[in-house]
């Protein structure tokens, strides 16, 4: 019998009992690997979650992330003036963000943001099938983008990624249990990178718009998130083009998503997006020496300071706001006026002989020397030696043209030009530079601060406490101040005549060749500077009491006490010498000069305010007396007369020009009712100087700068700086009157006058101020 048939069903049977096993085999291993997965999976969320894969930050760091945010510098009117930032950032709240960037950020970024838990399982579902489309498109919310923003990738390669992106994971949902929503989207518009550097969307707007984050126009919110794409080929700054059609993606996506109709996407995608843009640099923008000024105060003041969290500030990452009694209309009347002056006077100064030929660099040896070390100190031939360059080889090199930009006083304050490095130091070394600054009398408040003519080129501030010049007979109101507030009157004589000192051999004639009248009134001696005079106050008060009083008048700087402390041989800084002559216009009283009124920190709590210090060095019927001496020097034909008949200025000031040794220096300061100021004029290096007094002196080269600025000044009725002001008298105050210059007086000052000028070239009367 054949048993074939039945043992291929046999076997058939068993193949069939087999088969459900396989697949239960098969099943129960799928089911191990995804539950190992699985397990892997919630192992390394649980390690990722406690810091065992890279650092995890806290819920305190998450809550309150430590992201470096710019400090801010205002004025006194709230005008940002600068940021002195490692990374350009600052800070916006949800309720100063135009719904206009919510929405496009929304429509184009995480449509469903405010629906999902920080991760959108939508999207993330999506990827494999992106991937097998080949195509490219982001599947990060907002949240997870924010995580990265705030805690970016400690490493980039493919193997690590993968653990980065489940930590990014991890962290998004941490955020999410934490804040809010519309926290969380502030925090990621105030930490994303828009283009040239600018990080939040508070920079970005006023970057690239001028105007705060509330106010950006749908169009200009298109424009900005259509950078977080590609800061940098979306910029609308370098590539318009390609921001444009950035910003056109940007509108649909908004339509699509229903914030804007059809209508507005097409009549927006045909027009234009302006830019309004003002990056704040370091050197650009309005008062930049004040700004650099102002950024070492800080330092100072908050150098012993901690934060509650007991850590130091630190103004370039703790988002401080800084404001500042700086008002941006003066201080743009300040920088215009410096630049008409001293753009014409820089041609007149650069035509002197030996200055257009440039054989003023064979003048002397210490002109050599200047030159010498210029150009190894320059980083050119520093470059240069740093290349095991030989000094011979470095400076023939320093004498090779090349192209170069260097600085010109015309509308863009630079030319290109081809010249050698060692004849731009040349070029640049003979350029006359400023200082100037204004300030109220009364209260201190520093109100413009021009440190030089171009912080790009000449970064060195020429008004701060540590700049310091000879001050020439600046110095001279505040002896006749110390002589009149212990007893002499203004009204008496003085001699004129050569003085003697112990210290000196031979009298000491400070006026020579000029003659004096052997005895001139006060107010003649002091409106025509004339030394000698000078130096007999100077004998009847004492040296030891002068130098005693100049520092009670706050100045700070070493007083050289020899004879000639009383025609201004000090250094001393036009900053020191502004709140010196406060005690003028201030009836007696000395007010310190100060430029920052209050430091708060991110949360706008107050970190330190500022006042400025008052105390009374002279009694208020001195001071007065001084105003009317001091008038004579600009109404009564003494050096600064050309206040008047030149810039027509009849408002009621007084002042006093100042004019150091060989014109190297010069200085005029003066002061209204309500407002005062003062200008320095002179090159970097002494050595380079007006040869003829008559335009070297102060009233020519620093007064006019003051002038002008006043002029400006009074025109703006929006200051309520009034040039119908006048100086009032103390109760009680009463003097001969002999200060007020009579019309005798005034022809013995233009006879002087007359008998003064120069030969040759004269701008204008001139009295021979020294």
């Amino acid at each position: 019998m054949d048993n074939r048939p039945n043992n291929i069903y046999k076997s058939k049977q068993a193949e069939n009992k087999a088969e459900p096993r396989k697949s239960r085999k098969w099943i129960r291993a799928l089911w191990i690997t995804f539950i190992f997965f699985f397990l892997v999976f919630i192992s390394l969320v649980i390690a990722i979650e406690h810091g065992m894969v890279g650092y995890m930050p806290s819920l305190a760091e998450l809550e309150n992330p430590q992201s470096a945010i710019s400090s801010d510098v205002y004025a006194a009117d709230g005008t940002l003036l600068g940021r002195y930032y490692v990374t350009d950032r600052s800070n916006s709240k949800f309720s100063e963000i135009s719904p206009n960037i919510i929405q496009a950020l929304l429509a184009t970024e995480d449509a469903r943001f405010y629906e999902h838990a920080g991760i959108d399982p939508i999207a993330t579902i999506a990827i494999p099938v992106y991937i097998l489309e080949r195509k490219k498109r982001g599947s990060s919310t907002i949240t997870q983008q924010l995580a990265k923003n705030l805690f970016p990738r400690q490493s980039q390669s493919a193997w690590w990624l993968p653990f980065m992106k489940l930590k990014e994971w991890v962290l998004a949902v941490k955020l999410e249990r934490n804040l809010t929503k519309n926290e969380i989207i502030t925090m990621y518009l105030n930490t994303v990178p828009f283009g040239d550097n600018v990080f939040g969307i508070k920079n970005a707007s006023l970057t690239f718009y001028n105007k705060m984050p509330d106010s950006v126009s749908v169009d200009e919110a298109a424009v900005l998130v259509g950078m977080l794409k590609g800061n940098t080929i979306y910029n609308p700054r370098s590539h318009p083009q390609r921001a444009r059609e950035r910003r056109n993606v940007v509108l649909e996506q908004m339509y699509k998503y229903n914030y804007i109709t059809k209508e507005q996407v097409e009549t927006l995608k045909d027009g234009e997006t302006p830019l309004d843009y003002h990056k704040i640099d370091y050197h650009d923008g309005i008062a930049p020496y004040f700004r650099q000024v102002v950024e070492q105060q800080v330092k100072q003041v908050i150098k012993d300071m901690k934060k509650p969290d007991g850590t130091p500030y630190d103004i370039y990452k703790d988002g401080l706001k800084i404001w500042t009694t700086l008002d941006v209309r003066m201080q743009r009347y300040a920088e215009e006026a410096v630049h008409e002056h001293l753009s014409n006077w820089q041609t007149v100064f650069i035509g002197q002989a030996g200055y257009k030929d440039g054989t003023v660099w064979e003048r002397s040896a210490s002109i050599k020397n200047i030159l010498a070390q210029s150009i190894k100190q320059s980083d050119r031939y520093q470059n240069f030696r740093s290349q095991d360059m030989s000094e011979a080889k470095a400076m023939a090199m320093m004498r090779v043209p090349i192209k170069m930009r260097v600085f010109a006083w015309n509308k863009m304050h630079y030319k290109d030009t081809v010249m050698s490095p060692i004849d731009s130091i040349k070029y640049m070394k003979l350029f006359l530079q400023c200082g100037f600054m204004a300030m109220d009398p009364a209260t201190g408040e520093v109100k413009a601060w021009v440190g030089g003519i171009d912080h790009n080129y000449f970064m060195y501030d020429h008004v701060n406490v540590n700049t310091k010049r000879q001050v020439g007979s600046t110095i001279k109101p505040l002896l006749y101040s110390l002589a009149v507030d212990n007893g002499w009157s203004p009204c008496g004589v003085v001699s004129t005549a050569p003085q003697e000192f112990p210290t000196m051999t031979t009298l000491y004639d400070a006026d020579n060749p000029v003659v004096y009248p052997a005895e001139v009134p006060m107010k003649i001696a002091l409106a025509k500077s004339i030394n000698n005079a000078a130096l007999y106050m100077l004998k009847q008060v004492g040296i030891e009491a002068f130098a005693d009083f100049i520092h009670k008048c706050g100045v700070t700087s070493r007083i050289d006490k020899v004879p000639s402390m009383a025609l201004g041989v000090s250094d001393i800084s036009l900053f020191e010498m502004m709140g010196a002559y406060s005690m003028f216009p201030g009836k007696g009283v000395h007010t310190q000069p100060f430029f920052i009124s209050k430091i708060e920190d991110k949360n706008g709590m107050l970190v330190k305010s500022f006042a400025s210090v008052q105390k009374e060095v002279i009694n208020p019927n001195t001071a007065f007396k001084m105003v009317k001496l001091m008038r004579n020097v600009v109404a009564g034909g003494g050096t600064g007369a050309r206040m008047r008949f030149r810039y027509n200025v009849t408002a009621d000031i007084a002042g006093k020009t100042g004019t150091t040794s060989n014109q190297a220096d010069a200085w005029f300061l003066g002061y209204a009712p309500d407002l005062m100021a003062g200008a320095w004029v002179g090159c970097d290096d002494r050595e380079f100087r007006f040869r003829r007094e008559d335009l070297g002196q102060g009233a020519a080269s620093a007064l006019p700068i003051w002038a002008l600025f006043m002029k400006r000044v009074w025109a703006d009725k929006s200051l309520n700086i009034d040039p119908a002001a006048t100086f009032k008298a103390p109760d009680g105050f009463n003097d001969c009157d002999a200060t007020d210059p009579t019309s005798a007086d005034r022809k013995d000052l233009e006879k002087g006058a007359e008998s003064s000028e120069h030969s040759g070239h004269v701008e204008d009367e001139d009295v021979n101020e020294r």
